[in-house]
């Protein structure tokens, strides 16, 4: 087995999953309690929530507000969606909890020395957007909320005034970004069991949703192709030994709306004991 050595060349890239993404947590406490830090790291959608607490050193933060906050305010559910046009509850997710609940480190995070990038989709073009922000915590909110935004069941975001969606829509897993940028010595963390992937035909888009966004539409159709194309490459450069992948071992029981505290606690460990297996 490959270890990870952090080298300036090294990338981490989170993807996102919804609540699968408390395995990325499970790794992420895990790299934090070694005191590992990676020159670059880029976050997508649930990724991007999660690597937030990893760059500002809030060991356990990631965890809380996707399980123990889950359990006392249920914050996703479809009285959500008919209350306020939101499968989750964005106000508590990112103003309650980042204010309040567990107040998010913007200190830290402004003076730590490594690079940070979340991901969007642009409604207008269809493209992904990068984000590298740390001095304004009300732009930093922008944009995770922006990356976490799902299609269909979350209202569109806007960064600089922007429309945004979630931007595991037009790069579900960037590593094709770290390596533009120079890190050639990446970590892949993924939130599905190796050999998975959608359904290879392009997914169906209501006519009445995104009238205005063309590009988007296209984007959102193309999705599946996308990132079953992006898993390949992802498991050619792991058989070749140019990259290290954490990944669950088993078909996930977890779904991206998952309830159900104790399989997330179930794959949150995993994810831990994962990442201490390849330090």
């Amino acid at each position: 087995m490959k270890k990870i050595l952090i080298t300036p060349q090294s990338g981490l890239i989170l993807e996102g999953g919804g609540m699968r993404g408390v395995f990325t947590c499970g790794v992420l406490d895990c790299l934090m309690d070694k005191g590992v830090r990676f020159p670059y790291t880029i976050g997508v959608s649930a990724g991007a929530c999660n690597g937030l607490s990893y760059m500002s050193g809030q060991r356990g933060r990631a965890k809380f507000s996707t399980i123990d906050m889950l359990e006392q305010y249920h914050y996703i559910g479809m009285k959500h969606l008919i209350k306020k046009g939101n499968i989750m509850d964005f106000d508590l997710l990112f103003h309650d909890f980042p204010e309040r609940i567990l107040p998010y480190n913007y200190e830290a995070y402004a003076n730590c020395g490594e690079v940070y990038e979340m991901v969007t989709t642009s409604c207008i073009t269809g493209q992904a957007c990068y984000y590298n922000e740390k001095q304004s915590p009300k732009r930093i909110i922008d944009i995770v909320k922006a990356s976490s935004s799902l299609p269909f069941v979350c209202p569109i975001a806007y960064v600089d005034g922007s429309p945004m969606l979630d931007g595991g829509i037009a790069d579900s897993i960037p590593l094709l970004r770290a390596r533009s940028l120079g890190y050639t010595d990446n970590v892949v963390v993924l939130t599905r069991n190796k050999g998975y992937r959608k359904e290879d035909k392009p997914s169906k888009v209501p006519p009445f949703f995104y009238r205005k966004y063309p590009e988007l539409r296209h984007a959102i159709a193309s999705r599946n192709m996308m990132y079953n194309q992006q898993i390949s490459m992802v498991e050619e450069l792991e058989d070749k030994g140019e990259l290290i992948v954490l990944r669950p071992q088993k078909p996930i029981e977890v779904s991206r709306m998952e309830r159900d505290t104790a399989k997330l606690l179930a794959l949150y460990d995993e994810g831990y004991q994962t990442a201490a297996a390849y330090l």
